[in-house]
């Protein structure tokens, strides 16, 4: 597992930044309580598989908030200007330049990912050039590289935060002659909706302690 490595993309947990969508029903602190559970419990699934992990955050400039929040246990990357597709390529050019075989990114609105489905990315790997975990939203929750496969093409002209990002994204790979692995379906959690059903989830409470035990102390239960 050496050169196989785990890009997490976060944001530094204020108010206004983070779970923008929850602070809209839920009071912003809430929101931001909420992030710092999410981001926790998926740190804890991803150190447990046993890869290396890279934060990479944003704002870029301030690493000494996610270094404060975060500690140093995991090296940090910067996400530098640009859309998120910009931003997710140029991450990936960044890890395999520091020598990584395979990679594979996500976000933090997952917090209760099952830790087979990152054993399935790094395997899916092996036989595809890139690898793609759909997101019942119409998006993707994950998405890896080897550094042989890396195809910057695929963060180019999407309509990111859309249901269509995965299919704009599936049709590109297509008309490119990539092959793809995809994952099962996971769902993010962007809406009070979505919380309701996580707190409801008896598989959700092994994966996402932290996250479940703030919802109860709010009531979902």
């Amino acid at each position: 597992m050496e050169n196989q490595c785990v890009l997490l993309f976060l944001k530094t947990p204020e108010i206004g930044r983070v779970k923008t969508r929850l602070s809209k029903d839920l009071d912003p602190r809430t929101g931001v309580d909420l992030y710092r559970c999410f981001v926790s419990d998926i740190l804890s699934t991803l150190e447990k598989t046993g890869h290396s992990i890279i934060l990479c955050h944003d704002p870029p400039d301030d690493p000494k908030a996610i270094r404060r929040w975060l500690g140093n246990r995991h090296p940090l990357m910067p996400q530098h200007a640009g859309d998120l597709g910009e931003r997710m390529a140029d991450a990936f050019r960044n890890c395999f330049s520091r020598g990584f075989d395979r990679a594979v990114l996500i976000g933090t609105d997952i917090p209760d990912l099952p830790p087979a489905f990152l054993r399935e990315a790094f395997s899916g790997l092996t036989d595809h050039p890139v690898v793609l975990g759909p997101a019942e939203d119409g998006g993707y929750y994950l998405i890896g590289f080897r550094t042989d496969s890396f195809i910057p093409e695929v963060f180019k002209k999407i309509s990111w935060s859309t249901p269509s990002v995965l299919e704009q994204t599936r049709n590109i790979l297509e008309a490119l002659g990539r092959s793809c692995h995809l994952l099962p379906i996971w769902k993010d959690i962007d809406t009070v909706v979505n919380l309701k059903a996580l707190s409801k989830n008896p598989y959700s409470r092994r994966n996402a302690p932290n996250t479940l035990a703030y919802l109860s102390k709010m009531g979902f239960n």
